[in-house]
């Protein structure tokens, strides 16, 4: 209101805006109601500095462990069969020991001339913790006692020594793969060394992929191999007999090589 308009010329020009339709006040500029305006702040305290926090530190480098070289190292420093029995047993990397229950190791006179070794332990050998104890490794004994040898024989020059390349069972009974034979490599052939047989007898495809890095028993047995020196005869797996009867005659020929060897070279 200016100083020479007094109240009543203000009603009266207000009235008048009224009778002419204006009904509300508005001014020259838009106003945004929805931004504060400087008055509508509301006073903040003051941020205090702060202290940049010190860098995080790297984490450290993941540690990759080659399984299999470390199988060689703690194959190689086991002195004697009951070291490497240790070692194997405490061996963390093969995955199958987390599905079975025992480590099935060995069985028989450690100081044979005929060292057997198998395919991979089943249900049974899993549960008792030796190999050849189920209906193949009974089939088996009957095999060997053809021609004067036993697992319990407690002379050395006619008994048998038994293992096989995998300690573990494979679920499901199946057979072990090809990396699971290579980790466990270096301890068969440590328990080869020191079992210290004269003649090693490959029993099934799975122990001559281990020992000989071949398959097909068929095509390998019935003749003499060599592994480090070592003579080494491959024959079927029992198991087999009892699906294929007919290869019995296979299996006892390859006994009757045996026994010749052994008589050939008789023990000191």
């Amino acid at each position: 209101m200016t100083a020479d308009m007094d109240w009543h010329l203000a009603r009266a020009l207000l009235q008048w805006q009224v009778e002419l339709g204006a009904t509300e006040a508005i001014g020259d500029t838009p106003v945004n109601r929805l931004i504060p305006t400087p008055s509508d702040a509301q006073p903040t305290a003051p941020v205090p500095a702060t202290v940049a926090p010190a860098a995080a530190p790297l984490p450290a480098p993941l540690v990759t462990v080659d399984p299999v070289a470390e199988a060689r190292r703690l194959a190689a420093a086991a002195a004697d069969l009951p070291a490497l029995a240790a070692a194997l047993a405490g061996f963390p990397h093969c995955e199958l020991r987390r599905g079975a229950r025992n480590c099935v190791f060995a069985d028989g006179q450690a100081q044979a001339r005929v060292m057997i070794i198998g395919e991979a332990p089943g249900s049974q050998e899993d549960r008792i913790g030796k190999p050849f104890v189920g209906p193949a490794g009974q089939l088996l004994d009957r095999i060997f006692a053809a021609i004067g040898l036993a697992r319990d024989h407690p002379d050395p020059a006619r008994a048998l020594y038994i293992t096989n390349p995998i300690p573990w069972r494979p679920p499901g009974n199946r057979e072990p793969a090809p990396d699971e034979l290579a980790m466990m490599r270096p301890f068969l052939e440590r328990h080869i060394v020191l079992a210290q047989p004269e003649v090693l007898v490959l029993v099934g495809n799975t122990a001559c992929q281990a020992i000989l890095g071949e398959r097909g028993i068929t095509r390998l047995r019935g003749r003499w191999h060599d592994w480090q020196g070592l003579p080494v005869l491959p024959t079927f797996h029992p198991s087999n007999l009892f699906r294929r009867p007919e290869n019995k005659r296979e299996v006892w020929a390859d006994m009757l090589t045996l026994q010749a060897r052994l008589r050939e070279n008789p023990a000191p």
